[in-house]
């Protein structure tokens, strides 16, 4: 005769508290080792040996499922468990409906579902960390200083939420605590908790933000150099581009440029034509030569805005009208004069990078001059900042109104001897201490490219000057930083966040050690026993702990008389 229906329900819910339990312990190892994915290989070993792993949990959950009556003939019965509390979790309830084929099943099955479980948990999260650290460090191969200064921003978010993190873990690690037999264990699962615990309390006294400051020292905002001009609204290094630029709020605009083989300066990133223009399909055999091998009529017939409509490098295009659209599909390669026309006529600043012209070109000696002649014929001189430092100390007498701006870092000294009057670096670069120096003696700096607003927070808070940016659409709404506050400010709340924990934590290790013992509450209450209130809130894990301790009798109390049903063992805890 087969098991009966309530035996049935209630094993279902038991298999869902094993299902569940090597499920989350599966995930939350795989997460534990996702932080340090070059030794997940240890782990794994570790994982099939430890005592403390889901794997073992799995082990003693089954071993302690077998003695309590799993039969190979399919039929299960729990002859000493106790009755399983009404109320029940929507997760349970499903698990509970996937694992009814299971219940019915044969002990070796349970011990493979569960050990599939726990090891799909881990395998899984850590097939998904190595991954994921793999692309990063492709993709962020030269930038991996931005996720440390992204810490200047989310620091103190992230504390309180570590904080908050080790706060609900201290209740699966307190019961884990008092469920060990070996006090050693203990130590070492308490003394590994503290110690992650207090380093995470001590992290904002080693924490650097410069958006932490006393209230009244924030500078103005960075003004806004567009890189190339608006590259997410139209073709870059085009005049569509640099009007849009300007309309979006850009103090200034920045560009590259070369010079044709006929002596004409034009407007071009790359050293070949390929990327953004279509001088495959005008001049199929010439694809490879340097851009500045083409004269200025050859520049002339090419496209510079399909490969915008066509690629959509950031994504934009679709949010663009019709008629932007049709503009930028009739873009061609602007020259420099048409550029500085632009910026003179809404009054901004310019800044270029001027390329040199490979060996053999016509003008690979007179290139300076050929352009300085240019800028002087179209702008004022002094909305240029000169970025080209060969033959500076030439260009700076010739043209002294030239806004003398280098491209690296160096000594005041040797920058007051060069004239220099503002700094053109790359954001990694970013140091309040540094930008605050440079500008005591009245040079600015310009930090490139920033397009995210949360970096565009941190040099406003670092006192940059100015930026250049993709984005200048986005950048130039932003009216003060995403994240700002006093030090009394960041004072309070880490203290507030260490203290709530401290207590949250000290509750639930208080509560779990008066929970395993059974205690009362109060003084003049009477003790609990096995079969009473206090029994309820056991669940099976609880087994898995003192399986050690089991004994397995067969069931002598089954008459002759009594219906006729498998005699299965049942369990005795001395």
């Amino acid at each position: 005769m087969g098991p009966s229906l309530n035996s049935i329900i209630h094993n279902m819910h038991v298999m869902a508290d094993d299902c569940f339990l090597c499920v989350s312990s599966g995930l939350t190892l795989g997460l534990l080792v996702s932080g340090f994915p070059g030794l997940w290989s240890c782990w794994l070993l570790l994982l099939l040996s430890s005592h403390t792993s889901p794997y073992y949990w799995c082990w003693q959950c089954v071993c302690s499922l077998k003695v309590r009556g799993f039969t190979s003939t399919g039929a299960t019965r729990y002859t000493h468990a106790p009755t399983h509390p009404h109320t029940h979790t929507h997760i349970k309830t499903v698990l509970c409906i996937f694992a009814f084929p299971l219940v019915i099943s044969c002990s070796k099955m349970h011990f493979l579902v569960l050990l599939f479980l726990c090891q799909t948990g881990i395998v899984v999260t850590l097939a998904f960390s190595v991954t994921a650290t793999a692309i990063l460090s492709d993709l962020w191969s030269k930038e991996w200083k931005t996720l440390l200064l992204s810490l200047q921003v989310t620091a103190p978010f992230l504390h309180v939420a570590a904080v908050s993190l080790m706060a609900i873990l201290s209740w699966p690690i307190a019961l884990h605590f008092f469920r060990m037999n070996k006090r050693v264990r203990q130590v070492a699962v308490l003394g590994l908790y503290l110690s992650v615990l207090f380093s995470l309390y001590l992290v904002p006294l080693g924490m650097y933000s410069p958006c932490i400051k006393e209230a009244g020292t924030l500078g103005p905002a960075p003004a806004l150099i567009g890189h190339r001009g608006a590259p997410m609204l139209a073709p870059e290094n085009t005049v569509m581009s640099f009007e849009k630029a300007v309309e979006a709020g850009g103090e200034g605009l920045e560009t590259d440029v070369t010079i044709s083989y006929d002596g004409v300066p034009f407007l071009m990133h790359d050293s070949t034509l390929r990327r953004t223009t279509n001088v495959a399909e005008v001049f199929p055999n010439r694809t490879h030569l340097d851009a500045s091998m083409f004269t200025w009529a050859e520049l002339q017939q090419l496209n510079a805005g399909d490969w915008f409509l066509s690629r959509d490098p950031f994504g934009t295009v679709s949010s663009l009208s019709e008629v932007d659209r049709l503009q930028a599909q009739n873009q061609s390669v602007p020259s420099l004069a048409q550029f500085l026309e632009v910026a003179a006529r809404s009054g901004r600043l310019v800044l270029f990078d001027l390329r040199r012209p490979p060996h053999g070109h016509p003008y690979s000696q007179s290139y300076i001059n050929t352009t300085l002649h240019v800028v002087q014929a179209h702008i004022n001189s002094s909305q240029v900042l000169w970025l080209p430092s060969e033959d500076r100390e030439l260009v700076q007498a010739m043209d002294p109104e030239l806004q003398q701006t280098s491209g690296e870092k160096a000594s005041i000294q040797e920058l007051t001897d060069g004239h220099i009057t503002r700094l053109n670096l790359h954001y990694s670069t970013m140091s309040q201490q540094q930008i605050s120096k440079y500008q005591s003696v009245n040079i600015s700096t310009n930090l490139y490219v920033i397009s995210q607003p949360w970096l565009y927070t941190l040099a406003w808070c670092a006192g940059a000057q100015s930026v250049t940016t993709n984005s200048i659409h986005v950048l130039s709404s932003i009216n003060k930083p995403l994240f700002l506050m006093t030090p009394e400010e960041y004072s309070l709340m880490w203290i507030l966040t260490d203290a709530v924990s401290a207590f949250l934590i000290i509750t639930i290790f208080i509560f779990h050690w008066w929970r395993e013992r059974g205690l009362p509450f109060w003084s003049g209450s009477r003790q609990t026993h096995e079969n009473g209130p206090y029994s309820k809130f056991r669940t099976e894990l609880s087994d898995v702990w003192s399986v050690s301790s089991v004994n397995v009798r067969p069931d002598l109390r089954s008459t002759p008389s009594s219906p006729t049903t498998p005699h299965l063992p049942t369990i005795t805890e001395e």
